[in-house]
């Protein structure tokens, strides 16, 4: 029972500026920014929508299969992925070019400035779900315009079934695309703020497109999520975090989750609540893929939080 994750891989190249933003850029000579800040700490995470996803979903002991495009700087990521056993059967490298980068300046406000380079996910469609096998269920998470919708199709045209987490890559796609993915989907998942552009840009309310998956799901940070499926609103309750350190791939750890859930035939309230319990585990580490829970303390701290057990 493999799960297809077809998404990005990336580098995060995180930078701390010990100041605030609003001190050194002033509102009446915006249309002549030229700033430079000096940003003494940095560090570089392993990170990409399916290399997160499959990282945690590992953690659960599924079987996830990352299908990602990737550049010539790749070598670091893959030394990792081998040590972590994680299949790079569906990873094709694209000569000439860099594996997706992003750089996020935060202040100490917690404001961000990010640049992202999408390099080498710009060619994702050189990808084809059919070359994955023994797929029971898949995901199209953000990743390059062209490679998730033909990923889309695929999933759809070869009856296995799927999730839609259209995320950041939301933006690239119209109403009429956003409509056809939610309608070959099986299920949704996306914030509360993505969903409410779902609805602007699709001109359908959430019962509506809820209609027309099995399930529908909105995260909402802090507050839980809310599960539509069956003509019924589930509401997931948040795990509490032992720190709030980094979001940074709380909703990918939030979406292995659900992908391990589905594969298990879970109902949705036992479902949810893992991948609330992913989440906030996520949030109390740095970076998107450097907490390590063993499965037995995941199914322990399930027990802990939510009042029964689960077996991983």
């Amino acid at each position: 029972m493999h799960t297809l994750i077809c998404g990005s891989m990336a580098y995060d190249t995180i930078m701390v500026f010990p100041d605030q933003f609003k001190k050194h850029i002033l509102p009446e000579q915006i249309h002549i920014l030229n700033v430079a800040f000096l940003v003494p700490e940095m560090r570089r995470e392993f990170g990409g929508c399916a290399g997160n996803i499959a990282y945690n979903l590992q953690l659960l002991g599924g079987k996830p299969q990352i299908m990602a495009t990737v550049g010539d700087d790749f070598a670091p990521y893959a030394a990792r992925l081998e040590k972590l056993g994680l299949s790079q059967q569906h990873i094709r490298h694209v000569e000439g070019s860099f594996t997706g980068q992003a750089f996020i300046t935060t202040d100490l406000d917690d404001n961000q400035i990010t640049a992202f380079h999408p390099g080498a996910m710009s060619f994702s469609e050189r990808n084809r779900v059919g070359d994955a096998k023994d797929v029971t269920l898949g995901i199209v998470s953000p990743d390059g315009r062209e490679g998730m919708l033909q990923h889309a199709r695929q999933f759809h045209e070869a009856g296995i079934p799927w999730v839609f987490d259209p995320g950041q890559g939301m933006p690239m796609f119209g109403g009429d695309d956003l409509l056809h993915f939610v309608e070959q989907a099986d299920y949704v998942t996306v914030n509360d703020y993505e969903a409410q552009l779902l609805q602007d840009k699709t001109g359908r309310k959430i019962d509506e497109l809820a209609g027309m998956t099995r399930a529908f799901i909105v995260t909402r940070g802090g507050e839980g999520s809310i599960i539509y499926a069956g003509g019924k609103e589930i509401a997931i309750p948040c795990a509490r975090a032992t720190e709030l350190l980094d979001p940074t791939g709380c909703g990918d750890a939030y979406r292995a989750g659900l992908l391990y859930g589905i594969q298990q035939g879970w109902d949705w309230e036992t479902t949810g609540r893992l991948a609330s319990l992913l989440g906030t585990l996520k949030i109390a580490s740095r970076g998107g893929q450097n907490h390590a829970p063993a499965r037995d303390e995941i199914s322990a701290l399930f027990r802990q939080h939510f009042g029964y057990s689960i077996k991983l």
